[in-house]
């Protein structure tokens, strides 16, 4: 059974990634054989704060103060939502496709998943945007005489021409999983519900590339609907027993032990509902949202950890 294991780290962060740590062993916990299992650490919404964002990854253990992976073979996921409301989102978008590369030579992983934040800047949905943000975005290159972008202010054109379709940017977003199922975890930023089981992950996965990368109309169902995979609070907004029936048959027709999602700021950090089927790992960490001390959910096998400045 899933046991949470809450580590208060008080952290001097090196360029060896070392972390030092103060933990308080549930009972029994030494006698669980955990530490061979592939150890896949998971961290929420990032929202534009690059200083909270390393925060976070050198809490994981994963980058060093170069910002440079040192995580060896641990897989790091982010559940989405780096852009937008901040002023560091090309960066911290930039950090993780470059960690998404150095953490294979090691043998680790690196999966960042599209949240609605990343969906709504393929559609030039542009509302949550800092005018600093609009400015790192300049230097991308398009045609003057294009007149879709001559549409948009000036300023909005960089950016409009990164995310749009066929954009580099989006380009690189179309390289990233909506779901992503790994080792017993199905990690998505709303949620995953017995429909999209049935229409298949893969399906959607690909349905939404197509879009991003300019091949087809974008799939509203798993992109813009209330209950889409990057729109979906059914379980981290206060799940109900209805609600908790829906994980469980997700999970139980996927053959997996839980669900990661994202999306809902939890107030008190992440936690875990429906008996353990979800955890929530949004809280809130970037500036626009308070500014909330770091965490990051660690699963190996079935131990389970939150990592706390």
């Amino acid at each position: 059974m899933d046991r949470l294991l809450t580590g208060l780290l008080f952290a001097t962060l090196t360029l060896g990634c070392s972390l030092g740590t103060e933990e308080e062993p549930l009972p029994g916990d030494d006698d669980d054989d955990y530490t061979d299992a592939v150890r896949i650490v998971a961290a929420g919404d990032f929202h534009g704060d690059l200083e909270q964002t390393r925060l976070a990854l050198q809490l994981a253990g994963v980058i060093d103060d170069n910002d440079t992976w040192c995580g060896g073979e641990t897989i790091l996921v982010h559940t989405g939502d780096e852009l937008d409301r901040g002023d560091g989102d090309r960066e911290i978008f930039d950090l993780l496709e470059a960690l998404t590369v150095e953490a294979t030579v090691d043998g680790g992983e690196v999966y960042p998943i599209t949240g609605n934040h990343e969906v709504m800047n393929v559609q030039l949905d542009f509302r949550y945007i800092t005018d600093a943000s609009f400015a790192s975005f300049a230097d991308i290159e398009y045609d003057p005489e294009d007149e879709d972008l001559l549409e948009l202010d000036e300023e909005q054109r960089g950016r409009a021409a990164a995310f749009r379709p066929g954009g580099p940017y989006a380009m690189m977003l179309a390289e990233r999983p909506v779901i992503l199922e790994l080792e017993d975890t199905l990690f998505v930023h709303g949620g995953v519900l017995p429909d999209h089981v049935a229409d298949g992950i893969d399906h959607i996965n690909e349905d939404v590339a197509e879009w991003m990368r300019g091949e087809d109309w974008r799939p509203k169902a798993y992109t813009s609907d209330e209950d889409s995979p990057v729109w979906s609070r059914h379980f981290s907004d206060d799940p109900d027993e209805e609600d908790c029936a829906l994980a469980e048959e997700v999970l139980d027709e996927l053959g997996l032990a839980r669900m990661v999602v994202g999306h809902t700021i939890q107030d008190d950090g992440i936690d875990s509902a429906c008996d353990g089927l979800v955890w929530r790992i949004d809280i809130g960490m970037s500036e626009y949202y308070g500014h909330a001390e770091p965490q990051v959910l660690v699963i190996q096998g079935d131990h389970i950890e939150v990592l706390t400045y």
